[in-house]
């Protein structure tokens, strides 16, 4: 019996004891003195100049560059110069990068061990995966630092808006907390420790949604967090119901993990009555970009570096493919990295007075909802594919709420057992009224824009007034 049956079996109260064991166990990993000594830095960069920026990057890429070029196998083979800093940071900054030629995503999957740092020891490693884009999960390895120092940003950007650790807050994530067969409310678990509730996304019907409006008025609750497409199925009910939130009552959302898109800033914004504020960041811990009182994305300078491919330009702004270089992962730096998403990088200072360079939008996953025999819509289902290596790529398609249908592009070694772990990921989400094909393909159609999504859906489709805005990101 695994893990995740026995938590099914336990009683409502132990599994929030679980919950806040659990929830106890995220807190010291990721809230270390390293995460205090780094948010202090980043607070202490709230009035830099641009100019104070750069010098600030350039003396993290130079100390990044030289790293990979000892210590780094992949870049090893390059043989690179010795990189010192300049006295145009700018300009320096130019001129490391150009010496790395451009990573593409395949050059990883083809060799992900030679990307790992030597002068990092194996027992400070921690393994994780990450899905893609495109449903192809890849290795990849970090340290407790970057995971400090990217919960750093992030909680830079939360204390902005005057959010602390350990206020109480709701979590719309895909943690299966909740058993699938319950019936009634209610529909969320409590992890005591940082006051968070933790809200199941797959129960969320028409007739229990009303058990959720409820909620959003009665618990305790400062911020929210979560993807956006269940918080934006929550916000339609309470606009129907025309139960929305007093202001004040929440003082920020904070989506993740998938795309923002206008109709959810919209719809979200008018029920909580308060703002969103969106960030962009990888698995990879290459990148993080949050989000403004404006709506844009501001880059956080301090975490990486971030080019532009341009494809389109004007005299306000540049957009293309975003190759981005990350400071925060030691054991596995990735450089100039095609990270496969596209950006709009303004060409003017930011109306919210903040200095640095700023983005427009970032175009990242946009799927549909599955939506299931009992009246469930579940968006974010590519947590169904994250473990499965020997999966190439995947696309879940769906024509009714009656069935799915699961295309795979197989990896050597994905065999009976590798399908057998699919389907139960599937069911543990879906349950076992829906039926499931499973069919094995060569290779999966693009759309216009050369990706595809992991989700195409003729009954939970997205509402065509959409527009990506941001890609995942944030605190799950």
């Amino acid at each position: 019996m695994n893990t995740q049956s026995v938590y099914e079996r336990l009683p409502w109260p132990l599994q929030d004891l679980a919950c806040t064991w659990a929830g106890r166990q995220r807190y010291r990993a990721r809230f270390t003195p390293h995460f205090e000594r780094t948010l202090a830095q980043l607070e202490s960069h709230e009035d830099a100049s641009l100019a104070t920026l750069h010098a600030y990057q350039q003396g993290r890429l130079v100390e990044l560059a030289n790293r990979a070029r000892l210590h780094v196998p992949h870049y090893r083979a390059q043989e690179l110069p010795v990189f010192e800093a300049g006295d145009d940071p700018a300009k320096g900054l130019r001129e490391i990068l150009d010496a790395f030629p451009v990573l593409e995503k395949q050059a990883y999957r083809d060799a992900p061990e030679s990307f790992l740092a030597e002068d990092v020891p194996a027992d400070r490693r921690l393994s994780g995966k990450t899905s893609g884009t495109t449903g192809s999960a890849l290795p990849l390895w970090y340290t407790s630092e970057s995971l400090a120092e990217e919960y750093a940003v992030v909680w830079r950007l939360r204390r902005r808006q005057g959010v602390r650790l350990r206020n109480p807050h709701f979590t719309f994530g895909g943690q299966l907390i909740v058993p699938l067969g319950q019936k009634t409310p209610p529909f969320w678990r409590t992890n005591h420790w940082s006051h968070q509730t933790l809200f199941s996304l797959y129960h969320m019907t028409e007739e229990n949604l009303s058990a959720y409006v409820d909620a959003m008025h009665d618990l305790p609750v400062t911020y929210v967090e979560g993807y956006p497409s269940s918080i934006h199925l929550l916000s339609r009910a309470m606009i129907e119901a025309d139960r929305r939130l007093p202001a004040g009552r929440v003082k920020a959302i904070f989506p993740s993990s998938e795309s923002l898109l206008a109709f959810h800033r919209r719809d979200i914004e008018d029920a909580f009555s308060t703002r969103i504020y969106d960030r962009y960041g990888t698995s990879e811990f290459a990148v993080s970009m949050t989000g403004c009182s404006e709506g844009n994305l501001h880059l956080d300078m301090e975490f990486g570096l971030v080019e532009v491919e341009a494809t389109e330009e004007t005299d306000d702004w540049v957009r293309g493919a975003l190759l981005v270089t990350g400071f925060a992962n030691d054991a596995t730096p990735f450089i100039r990295y095609r990270i496969g998403d596209v950006g709009t990088r303004s060409k003017h200072p930011c109306p919210c007075g903040r200095a640095g360079e700023v983005f427009l939008d970032v175009d990242g996953r946009v799927e549909d909802y599955v939506v299931t025999p009992d009246g469930r819509w579940i968006g974010r289902m590519d947590h169904v594919f994250k473990e499965q290596l020997e999966i190439a790529e995947a696309q879940i398609l769906q024509d009714d709420a009656s069935a799915i249908e699961v295309r795979i592009v197989p990896r050597a070694g994905f065999d009976a057992a590798a399908e057998a772990s699919v389907l139960n990921e599937i069911r543990m989400r879906l349950g076992d009224e829906i039926r499931v094909d499973l069919r094995r393909v060569r290779e999966i159609p693009r759309e216009a824009n050369g990706k595809f999504r992991a989700v195409k859906s003729r009954v939970g489709g997205r509402p065509d007034n959409g527009t990506a805005e941001t890609d995942r990101g944030g605190e799950g």
